[in-house]
């Protein structure tokens, strides 16, 4: 909260209030100050310096959704970030890990700077993105920038890895975690089954079909085969006679429809209502 001044007492206000105030008595000791004669500055304390702030080629991104294949994943960060610049590497893993994280790497710090600070938080498969500079440079970004000492770079990062291997607190936790079970393995109880809870739209797993929903009635399939052409790969538009307002885009792979999906969801093709985009259902 902002601090807030007193406003000053208007004229008519002072009256009545104490005038005659009595300065307080010297403090024994202290300086007795000399008419005319400036009192000494107080030395400020030193500041510290200011840091500058540590930014990378390579952006290090976690809270992504675990639900997706990686290849699907990889493809989408890449077409997310490639409007920045030129993207040299997207690394990501199903490992315990590195689950839900994943690096994207950058040609330049500056284009690596402009993305963290207009992608943060974007909401990628329905999880806000949390970004950061990653540490240390990929093997990407060395081959590229520092070719000639890239296989020391390689060689210091095996080592690291492999010192590492045995003492990293995730898999020394999934480690014990999977001695237990397997302890206990005989005398467990078998899992209660679960219920058979259909998945919303939303959380479907990528394919290469597309759901639309929400079209207006008077969509052509001409307008449809005109609007996902722009994104590779297009193979099939496929209208509903019965139900004017969905359809279905089919695309040769999941990538290309995972990319078209991400551009155009919530896309108002008529001006007013936003077209809902998922993936179909197997």
């Amino acid at each position: 909260m902002a601090e807030m001044s007193a406003p000053p007492l208007a004229h008519d206000a002072m009256q009545g209030v104490q005038t005659n105030i009595v300065a307080p008595a010297p403090v024994p000791g202290a300086p007795i100050p000399i008419p005319g004669m400036v009192p000494p500055a107080v030395a400020a304390a030193p500041q510290p310096p200011p840091q500058d702030e540590f930014v990378s080629e390579t952006l290090y991104i976690q809270n992504l959704n675990e639900k997706i294949k990686i290849p699907v994943l990889k493809a989408s960060l890449r077409g997310l970030f490639k409007a920045y610049g030129e993207v040299l590497d997207v690394v990501a893993h199903s490992n315990l890990r590195m689950r839900g994280q994943a690096f994207v790497s950058f040609a330049s710090a500056d284009v690596a700077k402009k993305a963290l600070k207009e992608v943060r938080g974007f909401p990628l498969y329905s999880k806000p993105m949390q970004i950061s500079f990653a540490r240390t440079r990929s093997d990407a970004v060395v081959k590229k920038l520092d070719a000639e000492h890239f296989e020391e770079h390689k060689q210091r990062r095996l080592e690291h890895k492999k010192a590492t291997r045995y003492t990293n607190p995730i898999k020394r936790k999934y480690r014990q975690k999977r001695l237990a079970a397997e302890m206990d393995g005989a005398t467990a109880a078998p899992a209660a089954k679960r219920p058979n809870v259909q998945m919303p739209d939303e959380y479907l797993p990528p394919n290469k079909i597309l759901f639309l929903q929400n079209l207006p009635e008077t969509v052509s399939k001409d307008q449809l085969m005109a609007l996902f052409s722009q994104y590779p790969n297009l193979y099939e538009v496929r209208l509903i006679p019965t139900k004017k307002d969905i359809a279905f885009v089919e695309f040769l792979d999941e990538a290309s429809a995972t990319v078209a999906k991400e551009a155009l969801h919530n896309y108002k093709l008529d001006g007013e209502n936003k077209i809902k985009i998922t993936f179909a259902r197997k």
